[in-house]
């Protein structure tokens, strides 16, 4: 966003920095010759609007084509862009119909009622009944992709396959989604099964207002027992920024009707519902705490209560690498029992594990279900996943270090050169500086720093970067911009793909002070916070 004003002093100011007629020695006149055109090649393309708006969108590779035959050349900045956006979203809906989107869910109930509640008078004699038996009573597994056929339609290939005790069945459903306008979409449904017989369905989406939507699905279900028909309609409206509220109403073989608000924030998720219906009739709270950390640390909580008993539940869940997130939770309630619900989300993948602990409220099995858990995970924390997490991050940082290590060389060799170029404007700007007692820079650092005793073994990893800061002194005042600092002048970048700082200890009006900034952070000095305590 720099005016030609801007760009013009910048280029005045490294013109006369790196002119090879200022430097005497042959060495370092070679040098300067070699970043005066490069600070040359710069202003020439931003000094043109036409050639800054395609290093903009297209960088050097758009320069560097032959003919202009990325974009005409009488075009403007405006239409430059515009014709960069038309080709992005040609892209983008390539990538749309190669993508197809898959989803799953693999579901493996555990009986291990066994652990707690064990019939040891009557089966003491049998052979093994001394071990508790732990048995899968059910599994369940899902699959769906999506495979766009235009911009606007969308066909959705789902299946599933379920077993209980021995028994089990299977369905496949085919679904074609039209967006019919930015409002709203419909969908039909096809499906079949081995325990259900065939399945149309029809479902509408529809943006009432800005703030309010409403949703419709209807579907008749044939068997042997003739059609079944169900309808379910949901209206739902913003109540404010973070609050939805929503209304169901369901007729079928389940008819009920629900009521729900859910308010989700940046730190929290709080729903509560009430529902009237044959067979079940509940009320239910929920509340989610979301802790701001890296992991996304995230504590529940519920209580559900109706017709059929009260449930509390409570859990915790964490990102444990960059596509996968554990949970777990507890599960309390009359007459169900207590049981503890494991789930892994792995990219679009679930995979859950509820594991039925005992029919009856047992402290001990509350206790387990809820420790059992924490030193589980925390182990394991320790022991594999951050051991696999800090292997992992160094092997990419070794393979970009690798990638980039001709460039990173070059950019030293620049920046070596640049400094050594700036040493006498450096030396003149201090004595001018210590005439009025302004700001001189006494030391400053560019690089990874290690200040955290947990990360003690890491190296640091900085360079010096006093003259190149101290060449930008003027009229005793130093800005930066929030930009990455590798790309100043005399800077590189030290640790690729780690975390880097700048550490400033400078002097303004013979008072040392002293700031730390992150390398993406603006910085202005001197300034009054910045002072270093005599005293301290």
């Amino acid at each position: 966003q720099a005016s030609q004003e801007e760009l013009k002093a910048a280029y005045r100011r490294l013109c006369m920095l790196y002119h090879p007629d200022k430097h005497r020695d042959p060495e370092l006149k070679t040098q300067a010759e070699r970043l005066f055109n490069l600070v040359h090649q710069a202003y020439e393309v931003l000094s043109d609007p036409q050639t800054r708006a395609i290093y903009d969108i297209y960088g050097r590779r758009g320069l560097e084509m032959e003919g202009w035959e990325v974009v005409e050349r009488k075009r403007t900045p405006a239409e430059i862009r515009e014709e960069f956006e038309r080709l992005q979203r040609e892209r983008e809906e390539r990538r749309l119909q190669q993508r197809t989107n898959p989803k799953g869910t693999i579901s493996v109930g555990i009986d291990a009622t066994d652990l707690f509640d064990r019939y040891d008078e009557e089966y003491e004699d049998v052979p093994g009944s001394s071990f508790p038996q732990i048995e899968i009573n059910k599994m369940h597994i899902s699959q769906s992709i999506e495979a766009p056929l235009t911009a606007t339609d969308t066909a959705i290939l789902s299946g599933n396959l379920s077993t209980q005790n021995g028994n089990g069945g299977g369905s496949i459903n085919l679904a074609l989604r039209r967006v019919t306008s930015a409002k709203g979409w419909g969908e039909l449904e096809f499906g079949a099964g081995d325990l259900q017989g065939p399945l149309f369905g029809l479902k509408i989406f529809r943006n009432l207002t800005p703030r309010c939507f409403i949703t419709t699905n209807c579907a008749l279900q044939f068997s042997s027992r003739g059609i079944r028909p169900g309808l379910t309609t949901v209206l739902a409206r913003n109540l404010d920024k973070n609050t939805m509220g929503y209304l169901q109403w369901r007729w079928g073989i389940q008819s009920a009707m629900n009521t729900s608000i859910v308010r989700d924030t940046k730190t929290s998720h709080f729903t509560m519902a009430l529902q009237l219906g044959i067979p079940h009739s509940f009320v239910m709270v929920s509340y989610q705490h979301k802790f701001q950390d890296e992991d996304q640390t995230r504590v529940k909580g519920s209580l559900k209560a109706g017709f059929f008993g009260t449930i509390v539940e409570y859990g915790a869940e964490r990102k444990i690498s960059r596509h996968s997130i554990l949970g777990a939770t507890v599960s309390v309630g009359v007459p169900q029992g207590v049981s503890l619900k494991i789930k892994l989300n792995r990219a679009s993948q679930t995979y859950f594990f509820p594991v039925h602990l005992t029919d009856q409220l047992l402290p001990s099995a509350v206790f387990y279900a809820t420790v059992g858990p924490l030193v589980i995970y925390f182990a394991m924390h320790r022991l594999i996943i951050k051991p696999y997490l800090r292997a992992q991050k160094e092997r990419e940082l070794e393979k970009q270090r690798e990638n980039t290590a001709s460039d990173i060389l070059q950019k030293k060799q620049e920046a070596e050169a640049a400094v050594r170029l700036m040493q006498e404007s450096v030396r003149r700007i201090i004595e001018a500086e210590e005439a009025r007692m302004g700001l001189i820079v006494v030391n400053a650092w560019y690089g990874k720093f290690v200040n955290d005793n947990s990360r003690k073994n890491e190296k640091v990893k900085v360079i010096d970067v006093t003259v190149p800061l101290q060449c930008l002194v003027k009229d005793s005042k130093l800005i930066l911009t929030e930009a990455s600092k590798a790309g100043l002048p005399g800077f590189y970048d030290p640790c690729v793909g780690e975390e880097k700082s700048l550490k400033v200890l400078y002097q303004f009006r013979g008072v040392l002070h002293q700031v730390m900034s992150a390398d993406n952070e603006a910085l202005r000095i001197p300034k009054q916070s910045h002072r270093i305590d005599a005293d301290g």
